[in-house]
């Protein structure tokens, strides 16, 4: 992992996608979700939104905080996977918001922001069942 954060700070994409795959293959969390992060954004892979998606979604599912946060992002507001789904955004980035730790104050910031956002727009009952699925989700190994 070590290997793959050093050959993406030196811009050798193709390096880090490679080794984050071999990763991510065998259930590493983190891996999944950089991978994930270099599907959406097309660097050193092919620009694929439904590949990010499973790899967040993977990630997230292990109670993986960034990737509860980037998927409840792209559920919420359309980015990359249709169709929203703001129920289930907003069960995934209220997980990400309760994973984050104060090295992450950025993303949690902007997590706290995404989640007002998202509530807004839901009813009470859309809220409810998305708590509910909070309490539910247990992370899987």
């Amino acid at each position: 992992m070590k290997k793959a954060a050093g050959a993406y700070e030196q811009k050798d994409m193709a390096t880090a996608a490679r080794i984050w795959k071999v990763w991510a293959g065998k259930g590493n969390a983190e891996a999944r979700t950089l991978l994930g992060a270099m599907y959406w954004s097309g660097e050193g892979v092919p620009r694929d939104h439904k590949e990010a998606a499973r790899l967040y979604t993977l990630a997230a599912n292990q109670g993986y905080a960034r990737a509860q946060n980037d998927i409840g992002f792209m559920l919420g507001f359309g980015e990359g996977i249709p169709p929203r789904d703001d129920v289930e955004a907003y069960k995934w980035l209220t997980l990400g918001i309760k994973g984050y730790t104060a090295k992450n104050q950025d993303r949690l910031d902007q997590a706290h922001k995404d989640l007002a956002t998202l509530a807004k727009r839901m009813s009470p009952a859309q809220i409810s069942e998305a708590e509910r699925r909070v309490k539910a989700f247990k992370p899987t190994p």
